[in-house]
Formats: C-alpha cells, structure tokens, sequence
C-alpha cells in the first residue's frame, strides 16, 4: 500500500478540486457546516494530519460526491490514518521525508558530504549516528531504520533511484580500510545490480559545483502527483512542494550529473578504489 503520508496529501488535493468543483469557497463550507475556515483550510493543505471519516464525508454529501467515488474517497481516509513503521523511529531519522520517500516511484538525491541513506551499508550508518550525536541504542535504532528504508530498493514502489556521491564522502571513511571496503563494493553492488539504481560519482577535482548549498532529494509520485522536494538541514529538512522551487531543484540535479562521472565510469572507480584498500 502507498505510504500514509502521500495518501493524505492526495486526500487533500481530491478535497480541494472537489469543493472547486462544487463552486464553493472556504467560508461557504465553514458556514455551511459550522466550522472555522482554519479547520477545513487545514484538511485541505494536509496540516491536519488525521480528519476523521465522519468529517470527510460531511463534505462529500457538500459537494455532491456519491457513488463510487464517495466511497474510494473514504478509502483514502482510512488509509490515510494508518501509522506507519517510521513514526516508531522519529529520534533518528525524518518522518515527513521518509513518509514521501516510502510513497515515490522515483528519487534523486545528492547527500553532501555522506553516502546517500539508501546506499549506506550499517557500519557506516552506525558512525554517522555517533558523529550525530546519539550513543550506542541511537545508533542501533538508526542502523535499524535505515536497514528498513533500504527495502524500498528490492521490493517497494521505487522504481528509479538515482544517486549523486561525492568522492569526498568516501575520503572521509579512509582511515578505516575495512569499512571503505564495505561501503564501495556495496555501492557496486546495488549499481550493477538493479536497473532501477544509477550511482554517478562526483569527484574532488570537479572543484566548487552547484551542490554547494547542502543535500536534497527530489521525489517524484505515480497517479498525476505533483513532484517535491526534500532540503536537508542541520536543524532538521523542509519539504518543498511549490512549482518554481522543485523546478530549481531539478536544474541544480540536472547540473550535478553533468558535472558527475557517468554512471559507467562510476562503477569503475569504486571498483578500483575497493581493490585499492
């Protein structure tokens, strides 16, 4: 089932183009219905993360929405209520964007300076949970997670991923041959063994690039779903939903596999570099 999280921003887009449809506004259902414009404003923008069914049908007998299509309108709701797998795993990892992720058919990300999340094998993980802060159960539970999100590579809906790594991420394992071992035959791994997964290496000496400003992801959805993005902080990400800034975010992605080795040359790199160590 598609994830909970891309359920309720498809319930709320259905929501909004019925109510236009209907040729009503926000205060013509508030009045309606007694309630506030704030409350049905927050349904529709998906910031009211649990409206009940009673509530969703109440505006579907407003709008005039019977039949059929009532009914799998009240199937988004249901589904769209259940709790996901990640929200046991808030401490260590970002809900809003794996609750997306867990929902798109295809993803682009490029991770600064660290392997990108679904490349990670758990000993990699595990240190950059200690260098994040959290001691030996916060690493456990963010090696756990991650190892969770990974499955969407074999056998969920991800049906394109399509990574940019810097050199420097790997440099920055160097001192632990063991570990750089690891992590670049399993880079490999997944690269040559998926057609859904294209690496594309991005080296030291292309100098200063467009991925300056930090890492981000661009998710795209099946079912006519808008695209967004996902802008990573130190302070926690944002989801970026509007038209003008995913499109700025695809220019940056598009500037960034220009600049990166081809994905064959990728492959050869990595191999050479996990013979080198």
């Amino acid at each position: 089932m598609t994830s909970p999280t891309v359920r309720r921003r498809r319930l709320s887009a259905e929501l909004r183009r019925r109510r236009v449809q209907a040729g009503l506004t926000l205060s013509d259902v508030a009045e309606e219905l007694e309630w506030s414009p704030a409350k049905l404003g927050h349904i529709e923008t998906g910031i009211r993360k649990w409206p009940s069914v009673m509530e969703i049908a109440a505006l579907l007998r407003l709008y005039g929405v019977t039949g059929g299509q009532r009914e799998a309108i009240l199937t988004l709701v249901r589904e769209s209520r259940l709790r996901p797998w990640w929200t046991e795993y808030e401490d260590v990892l970002s809900s809003a964007y794996v609750g997306n992720e867990a929902g798109a058919v295809s993803v682009q990300t490029y991770a600064g300076i660290l392997v990108p999340d679904l490349l990670q094998v758990p000993d990699y993980t595990a240190s950059v949970a200690r260098a994040m802060g959290h001691g030996d159960r916060g690493a456990d539970r963010m090696v756990a997670a991650y190892l969770k999100r990974q499955e969407v590579l074999d056998h969920g809906g991800l049906e394109r991923y399509h990574a940019v790594l810097e050199e420097d991420a790997l440099h920055r394992i160097g001192s632990d041959l063991e570990l750089l071992r690891a992590q670049t035959s399993r880079i490999v791994e997944l690269a040559t063994g998926s057609d859904r997964v294209t690496v594309q290496l991005l080296p030291t000496s292309a100098g200063p690039h467009r991925g300056v400003a930090g890492p981000f992801s661009v998710l795209e959805f099946d079912e006519g779903e808008s695209a967004l993005a996902y802008v990573d902080a130190t302070q926690g990400g944002s989801i970026v939903e509007s038209d003008e800034s995913v499109r700025a975010c695809k220019q940056v992605w598009s500037e960034l596999t220009g600049t990166a080795a081809s994905p064959q040359a990728t492959i050869g790199i990595l191999r050479r570099m996990a013979l080198l160590t």
